[in-house]
């Protein structure tokens, strides 16, 4: 009997490793080693903690298990474990005993019409738009850009119009919950709490940098989830090939979905961003022009403009605007400082733009500033000229129609300018 029994411990072990070297680590880590292994008959059995498990398992990972036991002429049964039903485990959790409850945290409901897109936004808003009403093709959808662009408000406009249960976690909020289920031997029911949506929305990915088990979990979160064919949005500060702390494997699953970035507000927006806070249009594009393309920052700017409205009694004007927000405010620059900050973004002397230098760069940075002073100043074309060397007006108008011939076609000089006017006006 001893014998008998050593032999069915021997090939209990034989059928895990087997089973081990079939499947992704990852995988074989968070879904079949905790489970209860046992012999009955000519049927191997694995026990589940709760159905979720055992339904996911059956839809998933069946039939790697099945041609394992079928290696050992056994058949495969996975089921909820009635020992597991009735005891609370010391290495997992039993979802009948114990559940996972997630910190309530009120979060308003917030439309895609809050998010003011432009041109160079529509891209990423389409696709956001496609992901909430069930119809996207890819996933995940990955969405990264600089701080203040409207990420997160993309991010939460998609669980607030999701066909469907959206369940939306902050990269921070993933980490200190999955190490709470680890603490309190909840781990399965955090397992079932995540997988149990139709859209999956992390924020701050970049949190889960260097955190190896986390990084693990939330690795085979994705997988699970895209089986199942549920819904993704990763949001980052940065594309999913520059993220620092994970590995290529990471990496590349983020990248398989769409990857779509969030551009600045453009003066344009920000003006459109004041004008909805129904700041006098003047005062608007004042703000706009001296603003940095923050959304953090602008925010702040309408709380603290509608909380002097409704203290004073009064509305804002330029000069309040001027006197009220001096500490937010970017200096408004003379032609001739602006001259000088676009020679060092080029890479030219102050003296060589201003000189009789001919060399193809230097000239085409010269053309370059032309274009700028006239769209972000009122200045005439001689004054323009006056600012670059003493140009004449024939010159500054041949340079200003030859950069604009050039940007039809060269995309990158288009991209330039545009940033340049933007920071400038």
């Amino acid at each position: 009997m001893q014998a008998a029994t050593m032999n069915k411990q021997v090939n209990l072990d034989a059928i895990k490793n087997d089973i081990a070297a079939r499947m992704d680590s990852a995988a074989f880590r968070s879904w079949i080693a905790p489970l209860a292994f046992s012999i009955s008959g000519t049927e191997l059995v694995l026990g589940a903690p709760n159905q979720f498990t055992a339904d996911f398992i059956n839809s998933t990972h069946l039939n790697v298990l099945r041609d394992v036991a079928a290696a050992y002429g056994l058949d495969v049964c996975v089921m909820v474990s009635a020992h597991q039903k009735n005891t609370v485990q010391k290495n997992a959790n039993d979802n009948n005993v114990q559940s996972y409850a997630a910190p309530m945290v009120e979060t308003p409901l917030i439309g895609f019409d809050s998010f003011v897109s432009s041109e160079e936004n529509a891209f990423v808003l389409s696709a956001c738009k496609k992901m909430a009403a069930g119809t996207a093709t890819f996933s995940p959808l990955f969405i990264y850009g600089p701080a203040g662009c409207g990420k997160t408000l993309l991010a939460s406009a998609i669980r607030s119009e999701s066909v469907g249960r959206a369940l939306m976690m902050s990269g921070a909020q993933f980490v200190s919950e999955f190490a709470r289920a680890l603490h309190n031997r909840t781990i399965f029911a955090f397992k079932d709490y995540c997988r149990n949506c139709d859209t999956f929305i992390l924020d701050d990915v970049q949190v889960l940098s260097g955190k190896r088990a986390t990084c693990e979990e939330f690795m085979q979160l994705i997988l699970d989830l895209r089986t199942a064919g549920k819904n993704i949005v990763l949001v980052a500060n940065t594309a999913p090939g520059n993220l620092s702390g994970f590995d290529h494997r990471a990496q590349s699953l983020f990248a398989s979905g769409l990857v779509a970035d969030v551009v600045a507000p453009t003066r344009a927006v920000r003006s459109e961003m004041f004008a909805r806070a129904c700041v006098d249009a003047n005062v608007a594009d004042m703000l706009a022009g001296r603003i940095l393309a923050d959304g953090h920052i602008i925010s702040g700017v309408l709380n603290k403009i509608n909380t002097y409205r409704e203290l004073m009694g009064t509305s804002i004007d330029i000069d309040t605007a001027e006197r009220l927000l001096s500490d937010t405010l970017k200096k408004s620059k003379s032609p001739i400082r602006m001259v000088k900050s676009m020679c060092e973004k080029l890479g030219v002397s102050y003296d060589a733009i201003c000189g009789n230098g001919r060399s193809r760069s230097l000239v085409l940075a010269r053309q370059m500033m032309m274009v700028v002073l006239k769209s972000a100043t009122g200045l005439s074309l001689n004054q323009i000229g006056e600012y670059v060397g003493g140009r004449n007006h024939a010159t500054v108008l041949y340079g200003i129609e030859h950069i604009e011939k050039l940007q039809q076609s060269d995309l990158v000089l288009s991209a330039q300018l545009a940033q340049m006017i933007d920071e400038y006006k």
